[in-house]
């Protein structure tokens, strides 16, 4: 796992599929402590931990675990992190069911393209039957959590029934999960792939960049840490644009 300072309060932890991000409130933002958004696959836990002696913090210091989505290679490592740390797991109230392993989550619905992709993703997951955290908090649209100084849960579904951004505004930090995604080739930003329902990710992609922020980091992709808000807006217009073009075409 590799762990990369993007701003002095703010880590991103890079696994071999996806990426979580460490945030860091000091003395400021109410509850102070460390907040993680994702948690990893599973078999995280140790990395994480290592993770945040190296940083000089203790496991003990993260005080909650902010879910984007129930996916595994996002949330397969809550439930060992969570045990490590001690910290509450949130999660929206429609991905919790699935984070809790109480029903399995919908599959995507995936484009012919995007299933080579998501083959060789799979390959470097471990085994799907990870340990299912026992206690998620609820989250919804508008809800706001005591690190930042005030972060904005923002309900995105298209990805997942339950996807969520984290919003910062006071430190113009977005934090989007799978909805955004920047490519591992360029670095072009760009709408998520393996989604249920592409339309709705973009009506997100839209939200997302109407929000402002400086500094966008994804599930997936290098980060966006300078006029984020514009290349939120420009991805989702190019894959609107391309998108209508591609019906008109049929």
């Amino acid at each position: 796992m590799d762990v990369i300072a993007l701003l002095p309060r703010l880590h991103l932890l890079r696994f071999p599929v996806g990426q979580a991000y460490l945030w860091h409130d000091g003395r400021e933002g109410g509850a102070g402590g460390l907040t993680l958004i994702d948690a990893g696959p599973a078999g995280s836990g140790a990395p994480i931990a290592r993770a945040l002696t190296a940083l000089g913090r203790h496991p003990r210091d993260v005080h909650r675990i902010v879910l984007t989505h129930f996916h595994e290679d996002h949330a397969g490592g809550a439930a060992e992190v969570a045990a490590l740390t001690g910290a509450e797991v949130l999660a929206h109230r429609l991905d919790a069911p699935h984070v809790r392993g109480e029903v399995p989550g919908p599959p995507p619905v995936f484009e012919d393209w995007e299933r080579p992709l998501h083959e060789r993703a799979v390959r470097l997951l471990p085994p799907p039957d990870f340990e299912h955290p026992g206690s998620v908090t609820e989250l919804d649209d508008g809800d706001v959590l005591g690190l930042g100084g005030g972060a904005h849960v923002v309900h995105v579904p298209g990805h997942t029934h339950g996807s969520i951004a984290l919003h910062l505004p006071r430190h113009g930090v977005l934090f989007t999960g799978d909805t955004v995604a920047a490519s591992p080739v360029d670095g072009a930003v760009m709408p998520g792939v393996f989604n249920l329902d592409r339309g709705a990710v973009l009506t997100a992609c839209h939200r997302l960049a109407a929000l402002g922020a400086e500094v966008a980091c994804f599930g997936h992709g290098d980060p966006v840490t300078a006029g984020a808000a514009r290349a939120l807006r420009a991805a989702a217009e190019d894959a609107s644009r391309a998108d209508g073009d591609g019906a008109a075409g049929r």
